[in-house]
């Protein structure tokens, strides 16, 4: 639990978005993690990014589990909604969350054990079920919790600060994300925020299941020479394959025509996207090229990054079970509960 606030006053002189917040608006508490952690940098970019949005902060709930990621919503978007979870159920509460109120934007906020081990399944159904969310794994391979211990996502061959090495083979939290339907898949590194801050802003654009793995070095246990979570290790072995531009619809109607490296994908919000792809040949719109970038990249050492698919046509579990477009925690008892008439004719059309 934090106890340190940050002063409410600001300089008269910051800039306001659109919506009239200045970024220090979009902030929460001070941070108790250990300093230079990746967790704060993911912090800043999503505080960033909503500011760059101009997103009214009480239009958003973030969730999260159990761990030093779930401590972080704590340290952005102070003044909107928040659910610390049971460990590993954090997808299952914000699926009925979302389910209770589609009007606001979902953020979930987990971290490498709370979704790759104790809330695989969680993550595995979140993802199949298309919940609009935008779902940001910290991944830093190891329990920082309980002293750096591997986690399920950590490198065969790694070694651990006391140089032990993993003889276990990683969950791939990327390759399940696609196999699984997400819509919106990309990985980040919290060492870059220029490449952070927009894979983060068309997550919130997209109208379907948004998956970010951010790889997010732990300096206590995990910044090692050995480990493939450090800082050294992921700035040699980043490998970007596209790269996101934002572009105002304003803006757009004057634009020149993009050329053939560039994919426009429109977001559920009528915003546009543009998607440069930096691979010859990748094609970020084809879920089993992304499969197998993804993979073959791996094998050889390398850590994918940027937005790897997207679905231009996505659709959320809202759209699949057909619900009305009023939040349904605005409905009346009586639309709620029609009566056993209509219960009646929803149980024969069943038989």
């Amino acid at each position: 639990m934090t106890y340190i606030t940050k002063p409410r006053l600001h300089h008269p002189t910051l800039t306001r978005n659109k919506v009239g917040y200045t970024r220090r608006d979009y902030e929460g508490k001070v941070s108790t993690l250990c300093a230079g952690c990746g967790h704060d940098s993911i912090s800043a970019a999503i505080v960033q990014a909503a500011w760059e949005l101009d997103i009214q902060p009480h239009r958003v709930a973030k969730l999260s589990g159990i761990g030093c990621s779930s401590k972080t919503p704590d340290y952005f978007l102070g003044a909107s909604h928040g659910f610390n979870t049971v460990h590993g159920r954090m997808p299952s509460v914000l699926t009925g969350a979302n389910l209770a109120n589609r009007e606001l934007l979902y953020l979930g906020v987990s971290g490498d054990g709370d979704s790759a081990s104790i809330g695989i399944g969680q993550f595995a159904h979140a993802m199949r079920r298309g919940v609009r969310m935008v779902y940001i794994v910290e991944n830093n391979g190891v329990y920082g919790l309980t002293k750096g211990q591997f986690s399920a996502t950590a490198d065969r061959g790694s070694k651990s600060k006391k140089g032990v090495v993993n003889t276990e083979s990683p969950v791939d939290l990327i390759g399940l994300a696609l196999q699984l339907g997400a819509t919106y898949v990309a990985r980040g590194f919290s060492g870059d925020k220029g490449q952070l801050v927009p894979l983060i802003k068309g997550a919130i654009a997209h109208g379907g299941a948004a998956f970010i793995d951010v790889i997010s070095p732990c300096v206590a246990f995990n910044n090692h020479a050995g480990s493939t979570r450090s800082y050294d290790h992921v700035r040699e072995h980043n490998e970007a394959v596209s790269r996101i531009d934002f572009i105002d619809l304003a803006q757009e109607l004057k634009a020149e025509p993009a050329p053939g490296d560039v994919i426009e994908v429109p977001n559920a919000d009528g915003s546009m996207m543009r998607l440069r792809k930096l691979h010859e040949g990748y094609d970020p719109t084809d879920r089993r090229a992304a499969m197998n970038l993804v993979q073959q990249m791996a094998a050889e050492g390398e850590i994918a990054t940027g937005l790897l698919y997207v679905d231009p046509d996505a659709v959320d579990l809202h759209a699949a079970l057909n619900t009305v477009p009023r939040p349904l925690n605005g409905l009346s008892e009586a639309e709620l509960c029609p009566g056993p008439e209509v219960l009646a004719r929803l149980n024969a059309g069943l038989r």
